[in-house]
């Protein structure tokens, strides 16, 4: 088995390509070793000197430093990674949940339903395929008064450059497209 890894915009993380499908249909942002319990990979992970949060996406593993090393804490992981795989070991536990976010925790208001599914599609077909490719996803959480409130996860969670992004980036577009949209924060 050969895993491809690739820096991320965010030094502290890398993103590992395994080559397979990782978490299809969904993602799992997990920043401590209780939320771990939920995949065996992510504890196996977790116990690994120096990782700091792990996360899922489709077809890679975004995995976060705080301590150390990456020139020591890579072999590791990419050990840990290969040796999960190998042994056909599932991604989560029975009755986990890839991603815990529902359609019920957005806010807006009824009569911007219009303008909140047009922000989403943006951010489903233009933002979010950039963002995975950095290791990271982003969700819509919500809208109210022009400002659109996003949710980053992965390597985006933290990044030195990820309010560059939101301001520069993704506020641009979407104001761009819709223009009752004013500007775009992080929660």
């Amino acid at each position: 088995m050969f895993i491809e890894t690739e820096a991320t915009p965010n030094p502290a993380t890398l993103k590992f390509l395994p080559g397979r499908s990782v978490l299809p249909g969904g993602t799992l942002d997990i920043r401590d070793e209780t939320a771990a319990a939920k995949s065996p990979l992510a504890r196996a992970l977790f116990d690994v000197p120096g990782v700091s949060a792990v996360f899922f996406g489709d077809d890679f593993i975004s995995v976060t430093k705080g301590d150390g090393d990456w020139r020591e804490i890579k072999p590791a992981v990419l050990g840990t990674i290969m040796e999960h795989f190998v042994s056909g070991a599932p991604i989560l536990v029975d009755g986990a949940l890839a991603d815990p976010h529902t359609e019920a925790e957005e806010f807006f208001e009824p009569g911007d339903a219009a303008t909140v599914a047009m922000i989403k599609e943006l951010i489903d077909t233009r933002v979010r395929p950039s963002v995975a490719s950095d290791g990271g996803d982003i969700k819509f959480r919500g809208f109210r008064e022009g400002t659109v409130y996003l949710a980053m996860k992965g390597s985006c969670s933290g990044c030195p450059s990820s309010s560059a992004t939101l301001k520069l980036g993704i506020q641009n577009l979407l104001r761009h497209y819709v223009p009752s949209v004013h500007s775009v924060e992080e929660i």
